[in-house]
C-alpha cells in the first residue's frame, strides 16, 4: 500500500489520475541519434529547437523545459521569447539560473514573455554557479533564495522592499506585472542537497525529481512534503526522465543499446563534463545508481541508465513497450508526481513516438490552471487594459 503523501494539487484536481506532459527542447548542444556522434542535422540551432518545440505543441503536449546552460546554442531567454509566438497552447517551462540576470529586469523578462504567452509561462529555478565563477554552496543558495523572494514581490506585491546580502532594492512593480495575477508563473525546482530542498520547500511550487529506484523516489516525496509543511505549504512533484517506447519491448530494449553503441568511455567522460552541474549531489546519485544497474544498465525494471554514460543530469530513461512505460508511469502518478517532464534521442522522432503511443493514454491537465494561476480572462495590467500612467 502506497502511503498519502500531501500533494497541493490533489486540493483542485478532481481526477488524481491526471498529469502535465512536458517535452524538453534542448538549447544546450545535446540532441542525437547515436549519443556522442554530432549530426549537424541536430544542432541547437534556432531553427531546429523552434522544431522540437512546434512539434510538441502541435502533438499535445501541456508544457516543454527550455534548460539553460553555459554550452554552443540558445540563450533561453532569448530563445524564449522568439519562439512563442510560435506556440499555440503549450505553456514554456523556461529556466533560469539565479544571479545571471539583475532580479528586476530578470522579472521584467519573465513578465513580458508571461504576456506574449498570454499566462503560458512557468519558471524553472536553478541555483548552480554562473559560467567562469564560483561560491560556496551556502552563498549560492542565499543569492538563489533571495532572487525567488524578489520575483515572488515583484508579482504579488506593489513595491520590491528587499534587503538582503546580495540585493538591497526599493522599487515600483508596475513595469514588472504578469499575466498570471494570483502569484505569478509557477516555479519548478529540481535538487537532493539539503540547502536545495530546503529552498524548494519554503518558495517553489514544483519539484523535480530525476530518476531513481521507486523506494527512493517515495523516500524523497516524502521528505519534501514534511518540509514543506513546516512552511505552512504543500508542494507538486515532477519526474524529469528519458523515453524509449516502441510497440515491442524487444523493439525498445535494442533501440536502447543502439543509441549508445558508438559511445566510447573518453567522448562520454567529454560530454557529461563539460555540463556545469556535471559534479553536482544529484549527479553524482545518478552515478552511483548506474553502479547499481544489472549488466544490461538496468536499475529497476524498464528503467535503463545508459543514458548516464554521456550525460550530466536526467541519465535513465523509461524503455519499453506502449502498456509496460504506461504502467511505470502510473506507478510514479500512484506515488504523487503530478507533472512529467519527457525527452527522447532524437528529440523529434521520440516526441512523436510517445505522442502516438501513449500519450493519448494519460489524462493531462495544466498545473498552472489546475493551480488557479491562469486567468480566465484577461487580466487588466499596465500591458493589456490597465489604465496608462
Amino acid at each position: 500500500m502506497i502511503p498519502s503523501i500531501p500533494i497541493r494539487s490533489d486540493e483542485t484536481v478532481a481526477e488524481k489520475k491526471a498529469v502535465e506532459v512536458a517535452w524538453f527542447s534542448d538549447l544546450c548542444n545535446g540532441d542525437y541519434e547515436f549519443l556522442g556522434v554530432p549530426d549537424g542535422d541536430l544542432r541547437s540551432s534556432f531553427a531546429h529547437c523552434a522544431d522540437i518545440v512546434t512539434t510538441a505543441d502541435r502533438l499535445g503536449y501541456q508544457n516543454i523545459l527550455l534548460p539553460s546552460s553555459y554550452q554552443v546554442g540558445q540563450d533561453v531567454l532569448t530563445f524564449a521569447g522568439g519562439v512563442a509566438p510560435m506556440t499555440k497552447q503549450m505553456s514554456l517551462l523556461t529556466a533560469i539560473r539565479c544571479g545571471e540576470v539583475h532580479p528586476p529586469m530578470l522579472a521584467r523578462a519573465l513578465s513580458t514573455l508571461d504576456h506574449m504567452l498570454e499566462g503560458r509561462l512557468t519558471v524553472n529555478i536553478i541555483s548552480s554557479d554562473l559560467p567562469g565563477t564560483k561560491l560556496e554552496s551556502e552563498a549560492r543558495y542565499q543569492k538563489s533564495r533571495e532572487v525567488i523572494q524578489i520575483l515572488k514581490q515583484a508579482w504579488t506585491q506593489e513595491r520590491i522592499q528587499f534587503k538582503g546580502e546580495f540585493y538591497d532594492l526599493d522599487l515600483p512593480t508596475d513595469p514588472i506585472k504578469p499575466y498570471q495575477q494570483n502569484g505569478g508563473p509557477l516555479l519548478y525546482f529540481g535538487g537532493i542537497s539539503e540547502p536545495a530542498r530546503q529552498l524548494c520547500a519554503e518558495f517553489c511550487d514544483v519539484f523535480l525529481m530525476w530518476p531513481e529506484t521507486e523506494d527512493r523516489i517515495q523516500a524523497t516525496m516524502e521528505d519534501m512534503s514534511a518540509r514543506a509543511a513546516k512552511f505552512g505549504r504543500k508542494i507538486d512533484f515532477g519526474y524529469r526522465v528519458h523515453i524509449i517506447v516502441r510497440e515491442t519491448e524487444e523493439e525498445a530494449r535494442a533501440y536502447a543499446e543502439r543509441l549508445v553503441s558508438k559511445l566510447d568511455d573518453e567522448r562520454a567522460a567529454q560530454m557529461k563534463h563539460a555540463a556545469l552541474d556535471s559534479k553536482s549531489a544529484g549527479v553524482l546519485r545518478q552515478d552511483a545508481l548506474r553502479e547499481q544497474a544489472d549488466d544490461g544498465d538496468y536499475i529497476e525494471p524498464h528503467l535503463w541508465s545508459g543514458i548516464g554514460r554521456g550525460r550530466s543530469g536526467c541519465g535513465s530513461a523509461i524503455v519499453g513497450n506502449p502498456d509496460q512505460v504506461l504502467a511505470k508511469l502510473q506507478r510514479y502518478m500512484d506515488l504523487g508526481m503530478r507533472s512529467f517532464v519527457l525527452s527522447g534521442y532524437p528529440l523529434i522522432d521520440e516526441c512523436e513516438h510517445f505522442a502516438r503511443l501513449v500519450l493519448p493514454k494519460l489524462k493531462q491537465i495544466r498545473l498552472a490552471r489546475a493551480l488557479g494561476r491562469l486567468p480566465e480572462q484577461t487580466p487588466a495590467t499596465p500591458l493589456t487594459t490597465a489604465p496608462r500612467v
